[in-house]
């Protein structure tokens, strides 16, 4: 029952839009009047075919894409392709520069080590515990290809602008803020994406690929670690997760449909993150940990004056319907997940308690 959820904070596997999960609950057992669950139809029928093809199109529309750019689904989460790009993308003297603003663009960068493929950490926030986003970085012009993390989950901060790389084509991971807000398009080669986070269930990894670059990939690979197996099949060279790449569908049908497009759903975001810092700034008691000018719309990490007291609140969060406040547990601290799922309300709901127990406390 819906008066039974809790609001949901919790970093990933995160809230999906409430009106999402009652279309699937509505049509869990009889798919599309198909007689057949989600979970059971063929990846082969019509009826899948229709719903990976709205996933691609409603992609398409919503980020602006044009023929130029390919929209595949793949298995092995955001890490798997921490190890497919240089795989698929650098060859012999061929080097790629990575910025590494935390744990997971650090886990990019040892994949690439691990291949001994060519690249060069060209900036680095780790100087000051990755909070903050770094400033002219010295791109180099010759590269392959710049790897970043749009939004870093752990710690909190996030590209509010992306770089001038000089034409060399940006990798993202935006496995955290995928489709959060307009994009400018022509700086990308491409675009992957855990689902688990911003997108939907986990077990899905959405790709976004510019042709182009796919082009120079490398072809002496293991059929399942070419990008070009799967744009050549329309993600299905083998079976698919067909129930994420549903869920995926019925999220993009929500963004488009019900909150109008990417411009708003960046205004939204924009001011449930704005009600949480403002009020963090305006208090002597909490204190948001990424710099002013790094900080995330998506992931809102911040400290209480004692680790006691974190405890403490998480505690009597949770005892209130306030779910998922526990900071990483490399980090420790508090982190609220503030997602496109998540509400105006919940936000207030969570200002509110942040309020009193303030006021308790002192």
């Amino acid at each position: 029952m819906t008066d039974q959820r809790i609001i949901n904070f919790n970093a990933g596997p995160a809230a999906l839009p409430l009106p999402v999960l009652e279309e699937i609950q509505a049509s869990f057992l009889n798919f599309s009047n198909s007689g057949m669950s989600i979970t059971e139809i063929s990846h082969r029928s019509s009826y899948f075919d229709d719903v990976i093809n709205d996933a691609v199109d409603r992609a398409k529309r919503l980020l602006g894409l044009d023929d130029q750019h390919h929209v595949l689904f793949l298995q092995g989460g955001a890490s798997l392709q921490f190890a497919m790009i240089p795989m698929n993308f650098l060859s012999g003297d061929q080097s790629a520069d990575y910025v590494n603003t935390g744990t997971w663009s650090t886990k990019a960068i040892k994949e690439a080590k691990i291949q001994n493929k060519k690249h060069v950490v060209v900036a680095s926030s780790e100087d000051k515990d990755f909070s903050y986003i770094p400033e002219n970085i010295p791109f180099s012009k010759d590269a392959k290809y710049v790897h970043i993390t749009s939004n870093n989950t752990i710690k909190g901060t996030q590209f509010a602008e992306f770089p001038d790389t000089g034409g060399v084509p940006i990798i993202a991971d935006m496995s955290s803020d995928i489709f959060s807000r307009p994009l400018p398009l022509e700086k990308f080669g491409m675009i992957y994406a855990g689902a688990q986070k911003n997108l939907g269930p986990s077990g899905t990894c959405l790709v976004i690929l510019r042709k182009d670059l796919l082009e120079t990939g490398n072809a002496d690979l293991p059929s399942m670690l070419k990008y070009s197996t799967y744009a050549e099949k329309n993600s299905m060279y083998n079976t698919p997760p067909c129930f994420g790449i549903y869920t995926i569908d019925l999220v993009l049908k929500w963004i488009e449909e019900e909150m109008g497009g990417l411009e708003k759903m960046e205004a939204y975001n924009k001011e449930k993150a704005g009600l949480l810092y403002d009020f963090m700034e305006a208090s002597n008691f909490y204190r948001a940990t990424a710099a002013l000018g790094s900080r995330s719309l998506m992931n809102v990490t911040f400290r209480l004056p004692s680790e006691e007291l974190e405890q403490k609140f998480i505690k009597e969060a949770t005892a209130k319907g306030l779910g998922g406040l526990k900071g990483h547990r490399s980090v420790g601290g508090c982190r609220a997940s503030i997602y496109n799922a998540s509400t105006i309300e919940g936000v207030k709901a969570l200002v509110e308690f942040m309020e009193a127990f303030q006021k308790e406390a002192k």
